[in-house]
């Protein structure tokens, strides 16, 4: 990822939560086309957004809901104001790919995502997302403690662009 591409991320960091954090992200081609990924964790879900005709990611920001319940809620906020038409959820795998606790709540966070919003939902393999989002801060100059909460929504982008490069993996 370029260090520009880093380097524009938005930050949810208050109670407001992510919906009302990211006015400032392209919105242009909201619909149809529109997809939103989420690299789900237990405390922090990074979120990112790109557009299939374009084939391009951006990080979009971080939901720091506490509870399903919560967490919904502020996807179900992204959902209503970025029209899109398929969820991409990063499917955490040892890198055996063999299966663990994480990955299936995941698959659980993928299967509440369709129930609630009928929306086709598509896994992708994360392994090393996490790791080359906090790489690619790093060479941005945004790494360290003090930009940690980024690399989940770079993560969520290192996803979904790896679904718009070989979506025959999802």
């Amino acid at each position: 990822m370029p260090p520009a591409c880093a380097g524009s991320m938005l930050m949810a960091g208050n109670e407001a939560g992510l919906a009302a954090q990211h006015a400032m992200a392209p919105r242009r081609n909201a619909g149809a086309g529109t997809v939103l990924a989420f690299d789900f964790g237990e405390k922090f879900t990074g979120v990112a957004v790109g557009e299939t005709s374009i084939g391009v990611a951006h990080p979009l920001g971080l939901i720091t809901a506490q509870g399903n319940a919560a967490r919904m809620d502020e996807v179900a906020a992204l959902v209503a104001e970025w029209k899109p038409g398929t969820l991409v959820v990063g499917l955490p795998l040892s890198m055996d790919g063999t299966e663990h606790e994480l990955t299936r709540r995941c698959r659980r966070f993928a299967r509440q995502l369709v129930a609630r919003f009928s929306l086709p939902v598509e896994l992708v393999d994360e392994r090393l997302s996490s790791a080359a989002a906090e790489e690619a801060l790093r060479e941005a100059g945004k790494g360290g403690r003090k930009h940690k909460l980024r690399a989940h929504q770079v993560s969520a982008q290192i996803i979904l662009q790896s679904h718009f490069d070989d979506p025959g993996s999802s």
